[in-house]
Order: structure tokens, then sequence, then C-alpha cells
């Protein structure tokens, strides 16, 4: 099996896997990347899987099922592209012989969901749309920091070397934001080292791993003392969801 992320607009990632016949994408914004792809390599849509509604991943999503006949599953809370599949937290989906397993993460949008195959090439693999990011995590457009940060606790659950998929290549930027969070962190300052030395050959910074962003990212770092103390030089933050609205809101003027 191999895991391919395709580059779509100014900073998306269309993630694809295929076994050298058949094929599934994970959020296509964008069709012609995906058929583009398809045709280059010899491969057969067979699934294609949705986290939350945004138009930059569900655009392709019509014009690819025309193309290929691709089953189509998303968030049953969304409105997505039908004919789909709706599922939701502790739901199985199968496809190339995988199973993923549906974790609700809302707070990016109502009824965004992940995707999490337990048993990847070695490792496991999450599909997490624009609830997080390698180290950030997405806006708040629909729910709230209570329910963000419940969603981010979920990912943070998972074994360590669980594989992130995310859709943007917001990497660099949102470290920029990290090391002012906290300019102390040696692991954070190393990994933005790594990610700028990607970024100039032209190659993506994802995926990241659950360790990985543990150890850098501020939106799952939000209880570390660190964190917290440089909140609280910010503005008073009485509990942790406090903590963390006011990181959001931080990053949001950045």
């Amino acid at each position: 099996m191999h895991l391919i992320p395709i580059p779509a607009f100014a900073d998306n990632y269309i993630w694809l896997i295929h076994d050298g016949q058949d094929a599934l994408v994970v959020d296509p914004g964008d069709a012609q990347p995906v058929l583009d792809t398809l045709q280059s390599l010899g491969l057969q849509l067979k699934n294609i899987l949705v986290t939350h509604h945004h138009a930059d991943h569900v655009g392709g999503v019509a014009l690819l099922r025309e193309r290929t006949q691709a089953q189509v599953t998303g968030p049953a809370g969304e409105d997505i592209p039908q004919p789909a599949t709706g599922v939701g937290a502790g739901d199985q989906v199968q496809a190339l012989g995988l199973n993923f397993s549906v974790m609700d993460v809302p707070g990016h949008t109502a009824g965004h969901i992940a995707f999490y195959c337990e048993a990847f090439e070695g490792a496991p693999l999450l599909f997490c749309g624009d609830t997080l990011f390698s180290g950030g995590c997405g806006r708040l457009f629909e729910g709230t920091p209570a329910q963000m940060l419940h969603s981010l606790d979920q990912f943070a659950a998972l074994p360590g070397n669980t594989r992130v998929c995310c859709t943007h290549e917001y990497t660099l930027s949102n470290l920029r934001f990290a090391r002012a969070v906290e300019p102390g962190n040696e692991a954070l300052a190393h990994y933005q080292s790594q990610c700028e030395a990607l970024r100039a050959q032209g190659q993506p910074t994802l995926p990241s791993t659950i360790s990985t962003e543990l150890a850098i990212n501020p939106f799952l770092r939000s209880r570390q003392a660190s964190v917290v103390q440089a909140m609280q030089a910010r503005e008073a933050a009485a509990d942790e969801v406090a903590v963390f609205a006011a990181l959001r809101g931080w990053k949001n003027v950045f």
C-alpha cells in the first residue's frame, strides 16, 4: 500500500492510498489533480472519504464520482455532496481492505469527523481534516473551544507513532506561532529547522506523528505549564478551556 499527498490549490493536500490497482482519496477539493494522478499511476478510484463540508475538501467529489463511480463516505451531520454514506463516532469504514474507525471531532465545523486506521504498513494512520495541523489546529468556525479541546484530546490519546495526515501545508506559519508561545522548547526549534529544510527542497512537511505533535504543538500542549504561563501573561484565563480559547484567539491575530 502506498500513501501519497496530492497538492491542490495553494496549500491543500488530497491524500491518496493505493495498492497498485485501486485507490481511495480523502477530502478531494479539486478533482483534476486526483484524475491526473489516477491516470499517471494507472489506478481505479474506489472510495472517497470526506472529513467535513468545506468547499476545498468536497469541491471535486461530484466530478470524481461521475468519472469513477467511487463510493463516498462522510460526516452524517454535515451537508456533503450526495449520494454519500453518512457516518459518525464508532462507525467502521472498509476501503481497499483497510478498516477505518470514525471519530467525531467537532470544532472547526460542527460535524467534523476523522478517519483512523489502526494498522497501515506498520503504523496507525489518521486523516484529521482541518481539526489538527502540524504545529496548529483549525479555526473555530462552527464549534466551541471546549469542543475543539476535547477533539484534540482524542487525537492526543492515539499511539505516538500514528501518522497525522493533515490537509494543509500550514506547518511553517504554525511553528512561528508555536515558537512565540514556547520560545524555550528545544524539540520545537529542532522540528522547525527540519521542516524549513523540507520546504526549501519543495517537499511536504507531512505526515507528522502524534508523538511529534505532543512535543511541539501548543494546541496539544495547552495544559503544559510553559503554555499556561505564556497565556496567563497575556490575559487572565480561569481554567483549561479559557487557556485554550485564549491560545486560539492569539493565533487568529498572530
